[in-house]
């Protein structure tokens, strides 16, 4: 089937969509962990690392995998969500992958600069990380969600006329 242009029909992808409150509830998780992380990186850097490095890897999860399979997406899913009203509000996925892969990033930057002994560095990174999630659980602002659509414009391809 074509359009009278003579090009096939154009379909819109549904956006896959999930509750709000599922990825609210990891930022919180994810602030409890960073100001953990922060908290310990003064007794111990090598400790701190491990920690992040460990919170880089639910970021990986949730980048690759999506809020549906991220570790604090399933606690929400199985435990917290059953007791809650019926979803009213729900967000397109897309934006919050993107969202944990910055994390992630921050994680890793985070998470280097503690196992090298570069404290400096790694609060650095913690504290980016730190203050997105806070914004995300707090006030319901997703700073990677944000940015989102910027990168997805930068790296749309045209195409010809």
């Amino acid at each position: 089937m074509t359009s009278e242009t003579g090009s096939p029909p154009r379909t819109v992808a549904a956006v896959d969509q999930v509750d709000v409150r599922g990825p609210r509830f990891a930022a919180w998780v994810t602030t409890v962990v960073l100001v953990a992380t922060l908290l310990v990186s003064t007794v111990s850097l090598t400790v701190a690392a491990v920690i992040l490095g460990l919170q880089a890897g639910v970021f990986a999860i949730g980048a690759v995998r999506g809020p549906r399979k991220h570790p604090y997406g399933l606690i929400f899913a199985n435990v917290v969500a059953p007791r809650l009203a019926p979803v009213s509000e729900k967000e397109p996925v897309p934006p919050l992958k993107f969202a944990q892969l910055v994390g992630f990033v921050f994680a890793v930057v985070g998470t280097a600069g503690f196992a090298t002994g570069l404290g400096t560095l790694g609060l650095i990174a913690t504290g980016f990380a730190l203050v997105a999630a806070f914004l995300n659980a707090a006030f319901a602002i997703c700073l990677g969600c944000q940015l989102y659509p910027l990168v997805t414009r930068f790296r749309r391809t045209t195409s010809p006329a």
